[in-house]
């Protein structure tokens, strides 16, 4: 079937003269990574072809690369390629709906429908590795380039290789993409993991402000005003999540954080164990991984409503675990 299917992606990317790329609304390095480390490959193969990564720029992640400004022109007799995004609604900036051909590429798990041709495979580590996939098998040219964003976005995806999702062939895809491509990853890092000290100060105001429930998941609720105190956006706090993985007796944690720009509360919540998409995603309109996901909440109280039932699952967890 995956043969199959990297020949149909293949065949279509071919066809289309103006093929755009887009990903999910506030991206992370996956997102970036995956759209463009795809447009270097696609340029390398097909230097005629127009191309655009598309959606709104993160200033955090710049170093990855440059996204395109979206125009309405690029509707017309284009193709478009979303990457690590489950759903429509979370497409950043575009209207699947409005181009000739549409195509997904992500590793959540399923959502919904929404382009003409889908790639799921909620097994891989990220959209970055399915990318890397793509290329080595097919007659797509994979360039140091692309080499260096893909890995940014699969290395930041898998919390350099720590995560449950980091497979065999996780690390085969990896090992081709350094020897072909002769890629220098240590310098990457520095990048990746480069913390202003604004963020190392705020990073501490988490720690020390973190509340434990009675079965083991931990929360902050940050209000605007600590942002500002700080200096840093509801992204920076929900990036800030997997700092917490191995704190004994929690088992599950999570960041809620204003967003101004959206009046709205993001949320970022991981766990080592209790499965936490099916309580998030059920009632509360978001998603992503067994144990990794986000959420778009409408206030503080529904955070707490979200908080309990987070509590719950653990206590769940704990019961059978016995």
């Amino acid at each position: 079937m995956t043969g199959r299917m990297f020949k149909k992606i293949f065949n279509e990317i071919k066809k289309y003269d103006k093929i755009v790329l887009a990903r999910h609304v506030g991206p992370d390095p996956d997102a970036l990574g995956s759209t463009l480390g795809l447009k270097a490959i696609i340029e390398a193969t097909f230097p005629d072809k127009k191309v655009y990564a598309v959606g709104n720029p993160a200033s955090k992640f710049k170093y990855i690369g440059d996204v395109d400004k979206f125009t309405e022109d690029m509707y017309q007799n284009s193709l478009l390629i979303v990457t690590d995004t489950p759903d429509k609604a979370r497409v950043d900036g575009v209207d699947p709906n409005k181009f000739k051909k549409s195509i997904k590429i992500d590793h959540h798990p399923f959502i919904e429908k929404f382009c003409d041709i889908e790639w799921i495979d909620d097994t891989a580590s990220s959209a970055s590795q399915m990318v890397m996939e793509l290329a080595f098998n097919t007659k797509l040219v994979m360039t140091k380039e692309a080499a260096e964003k893909l890995y940014i976005g699969l290395v930041a995806d898998t919390n350099r290789f720590l995560f449950y999702y980091t497979t065999a062939k996780t690390f085969d895809l990896v090992s081709r993409l350094i020897d072909e491509t002769n890629l220098d990853f240590e310098k990457l890092y520095d990048n990746l993991y480069m913390r202003s000290f604004k963020e190392v100060k705020f990073g501490g105001y988490i720690a020390d402000n973190l509340t434990v429930t009675e079965h083991g998941f931990a929360y902050l609720k940050i209000t605007d005003d600590i942002l500002e105190k700080y200096n840093v956006d509801a992204a920076t706090a929900g990036n800030m999540v997997n700092n917490f993985n191995h704190i004994e007796n929690v088992y599950a944690w999570g960041i809620f954080s204003y967003d101004k720009q959206n009046n709205n509360i993001r949320g970022s919540v991981r766990s080592r164990g209790p499965i936490i998409n099916e309580t998030i995603s059920s009632k509360y309109n978001g998603g992503g991984h067994i144990y990794a996901c986000g959420v778009r909440l409408k206030d503080f109280d529904e955070a707490d409503n979200l908080i309990n039932d987070l509590d719950k699952t653990c206590k769940e967890y704990i019961e059978t675990s016995k």
